[in-house]
Formats: C-alpha cells, sequence, structure tokens
C-alpha cells in the first residue's frame, strides 16, 4: 500500500507530484490488521471513491478470496464515471471478480496467474510482463512491478520531469516498459561481467544516436556474443533489440515533452533516424503519434 503513497504523495520541492491528493480508504472497519504485525487505520470509507480520478487497489489478501459486493459495485461505479482504475500484484483479483478486465490483457504476481487464469478465463492473463496498461484499466505483478506501474501512470500525467524527480528521489530506476519479464534471474550486477555490461549499457544510453549492434556491444564488454546475449537478458529480462527501443523511445518521450525541437532532429538524436521511423515506432508502442504526444502534454501546462 505505501507504493502509490511514495510515488503519488508530494512535498514542496515536487510541484508536479504535490497536485495529487492522496487518500487511504478501507472498505472494511478500521483498524485493518496486517501479517507484519501493525495496524492501518483511515478516515475514509468506500465513498472516496465517488470522487476519485484514480483508484487503486494496492493489493489483496493472500489467498485470493471474493471481495465484497459492496467493494465490487464501488470500483464498477468509479470506473463508469470516467476514473482509470489500477490493480498492483494481487490487487488485479477484485478487478477480475468486477467484471473490468473481461476481454482485456492483465497481468499479476507471477505466483497468482495461474489462480486468475482459471477463476477469470473471461481475461487474457499475461505472466510475463511487469504491468499492463489497457487505457482505463491497469494492473502490474508484485511490490517493485507495482512501483513501475506507478510511475509509468505518474509519466503519462505529470511528465518525464516529474516522473524522473520522484524515481531519483526514492533511489529507483526512472523507467522500466511494462513488457519487461517480471522474473530476472539477476536483476542487479554482481559479477565482472555483470559489471562490464552494466557500463557498456550506460553508454549506450548517453549514445542513443549512433547506430548499435550486438556484435560491437559484445566487443566493448569483452564478451562473445553469446555471453553477451546471455548476461543482457539475465540482468535487463528483456532482449537487446527490445531494450534499445525501449531507451529511444524514452529519450523521445523527454524530447518531446521538454524542448521545442523538431521531429527530425528528435529521431536522429534518439537513434531512429528519420522522422518516418520514429512515427512509427511511436505509434505502435504508444498508440499516438509523436506530434500528437507533444500537443497532450504541452496542452496543459499544470500537469
Amino acid at each position: 500500500m505505501s507504493v502509490p503513497c511514495l510515488i503519488f504523495g508530494g512535498n514542496l520541492s515536487d510541484p508536479g507530484v504535490s497536485a495529487f491528493d492522496v487518500m487511504v480508504c478501507a472498505a472494511d472497519a478500521v483498524p485493518l490488521r496486517t501479517t507484519a504485525g501493525f495496524a492501518i487505520d483511515t478516515s475514509y470509507d468506500l465513498a472516496a471513491l465517488d470522487s476519485a480520478d484514480l483508484v487503486i487497489m494496492p493489493s489483496w489478501h493472500d489467498d485470493c478470496r471474493q471481495a465484497s459486493p459492496d467493494l465490487l459495485e464501488a470500483l464498477r461505479r468509479a470506473h463508469r464515471r470516467g476514473a482509470r482504475v489500477v490493480g498492483l500484484c494481487l490487487g488485479a483479483f477484485p478487478l477480475a471478480q468486477a467484471g473490468l478486465l473481461d476481454s482485456k490483457t492483465a497481468t499479476t504476481h507471477w505466483e497468482c496467474v495461474g489462480t486468475l487464469s482459471q477463476r477469470y478465463p473471461k481475461v487474457r492473463v499475461n505472466p510475463d510482463v511487469l504491468y499492463v496498461d489497457e487505457g482505463d484499466i491497469l494492473t502490474s505483478a508484485g511490490v517493485a512491478a507495482g512501483i513501475d506501474c506507478c510511475l509509468h501512470l505518474l509519466r503519462q500525467i505529470s511528465g518525464a520531469e516529474v516522473a524522473n524527480r520522484r524515481a531519483k528521489r526514492l533511489l529507483i530506476a526512472p523507467h522500466r516498459q511494462g513488457g519487461q519479464a517480471q522474473f530476472i534471474e539477476r536483476p542487479l550486477p554482481i559479477t565482472h561481467s555483470d559489471d562490464r555490461l552494466s557500463q557498456v549499457l550506460d553508454w549506450v544510453t548517453h549514445h542513443l544516436e549512433q547506430a548499435h549492434s550486438i556484435e560491437s556491444l559484445a566487443e566493448r564488454a569483452a564478451m562473445s556474443r553469446r555471453n553477451f546475449t546471455r548476461h543482457f537478458r539475465q540482468t535487463t529480462g528483456t532482449s537487446f533489440k527490445q531494450w534499445i527501443l525501449h531507451q529511444r523511445l524514452a529519450r523521445a518521450q523527454h524530447m518531446l515533452e521538454s524542448s521545442d525541437a523538431s521531429i527530425e532532429f528528435i529521431a536522429q538524436a534518439a537513434g531512429f533516424g528519420t522522422s518516418l521511423s520514429l512515427h512509427q515506432h511511436f505509434r505502435a508502442a504508444l498508440l499516438i503519434s509523436p506530434s500528437a504526444y507533444r500537443k497532450q502534454f504541452r496542452s496543459d501546462p499544470s500537469t
């Protein structure tokens, strides 16, 4: 539950984040008991959902039990009203029970994807991703993926600069695409080879405008192609092709939000080469054109 509070809870040094009014509400009598040995108390009940723009189920019971009719109806009512509804980790289960995930792609913690799929066959369960954004409904895997999902939302609402400042304050990676694998064998460099790989990837992010191949980067890391490919997937949870595409898209997003550079210049600076290539990849990944994306972020400076 602390994840959305950390991401959206504001302070004076982060004006883009402090615009959020975060309320923790409960469907049951408070204080709520936790398995961690402390209780949670709040003065808000489900009525808070009737005015919220963003409704987040931060988790759910470990036994994936059925939710109460009152909670299910509150979730449905908020969704019908136009609120975006998010299920972090096991929080996907009440959303599925409410029917909000029917015919949509969703995910949850990897240990419970089988249960979610079995109970709710109308849901297209993807067990291999960090989070899924269906527009009005979002779901994520476990705790760390919940952070990624909330940062993704913050970036959409308030822009890359605000999201990056919040990530920096929390000492976490500023952006991980939802399509990365949930289970990464070695998420942090722990060997000399991994450290070399980490240095190479850091170098690539600062030279996205250049052409890169697995062969050239393997040579820079002093590895064989096979060894580089294996270490890369173990460290990032994705292929090099997908990783560099995500890095370039993130660079393009940042430049579109924060500069007046031309689309052609941004395409070259981010490594897409031409504005046509940028447009094709941008629309395929984000379902919007670069120019429309820029207009969206410039249309309301307060966000």
